[in-house]
């Protein structure tokens, strides 16, 4: 050590009677004013963390969808392949018709992608968009204020009641006022906004949910069930291909309910650029070409 570095250090050199009285005025005046302001700010950070972590890899952050599809080519849609006149798939050919079977190739050439339908369901629903299994549900989605809570929608682009299906053979629901009556056995898919609507409504009747593999038309024509609560495309369908229904309409509006797209609520520029969709079909004709292909003109919202 050279005798510049010897001055230079004894200059800085604190004399240890001088260090620790130091110490102790640290441990005793710094420490317990700053730890507090140390701990609140670690707290404040907490929530941020956990939601960080809750996100997880399958979430989508802002503007990402748009950039997978654009990447990837490949636009995945949520489908539920049962749903007559929105998205249905022929068993015996597999080919899948509907509204949304041709406005989610219409949406699939908007983005020059490819399109790959997802099999999905009302009930499982939330979860195939929250883990991005797809990058939108198009099944004519009822807009409920409980799956505004989880996802985001579109405006709307149909709207429908409730309508009740029985047979023509059944001797105990001939009209809507026969449905909420005692012994009277009402299905609704689960899942479906029909299953909130008729649990609130009905006083009498008893309410029947049913799930795959099961079916309201199995069951209704098993006679495990007398009636099954519908929306106007499933009815329509219906009254088309079967002899054996017997439609009951609300003598009055029971329950008009928008439908819409819905998407994870994760990325606001994906819904942004879904809601651009539907203004592009209303204005250019191709909502109202595909709703008059599946008999849908009168539940086309404006």
């Amino acid at each position: 050590m050279t005798m510049h570095t010897q001055a230079a250090a004894g200059r800085w050199q604190i004399p240890s009677g001088n260090a620790a009285r130091l110490s102790a005025l640290v441990r005793a005046v710094v420490l317990p004013a700053v730890l507090p302001v140390v701990q609140a700010l670690l707290l404040a950070l907490v929530p941020v963390w956990v939601a960080v972590l809750a996100m997880g890899p399958g979430t989508a952050r802002a503007g990402e969808v748009l950039d997978r599809v654009a990447s990837s080519h490949t636009l995945k849609v949520c489908i539920w392949p049962d749903y007559y006149g929105i998205t249905y798939r022929d068993a015996r050919t597999g080919r899948l018709t509907g509204i949304d079977a041709e406005l989610s190739a219409e949406l699939a050439k908007d983005l020059g992608a490819r399109l790959q339908h997802v099999d999905s369901s009302f009930s499982r629903l939330v979860p195939d968009l929250l883990e991005s299994r797809c990058d939108v549900a198009m099944f004519a989605v009822g807009i409920l204020p409980q799956r505004q809570q989880q996802l985001r929608f579109t405006q709307p682009y149909l709207s429908s009641d409730i309508y009740g299906i029985t047979t023509k053979s059944n001797p105990a629901v001939r009209s809507w006022a026969d449905i909420d009556q005692p012994g009277v056995q009402v299905a609704v898919q689960r899942g479906t906004f029909m299953e909130p609507v008729m649990r609130e409504s009905l006083r009498h009747a008893h309410l029947v949910l049913v799930e795959p593999p099961q079916t309201r038309e199995k069951e209704l024509m098993a006679g495990r069930v007398d009636v099954f609560m519908t929306d106007y495309p499933y009815s329509r369908k219906l009254l088309d291909s079967s002899d054996w229904v017997q439609l009951i309409a609300p003598p009055q509006p029971f329950h008009v309910l928008p439908y819409g797209y819905a998407a994870s609520p994760a990325d606001a520029q994906w819904l942004a650029r879904l809601n651009q969709f539907v203004s592009d079909i209303k204005r250019d004709g191709r909502l109202a070409r595909a709703a008059r292909h599946n008999g849908l003109t009168a539940i086309v919202a404006p």
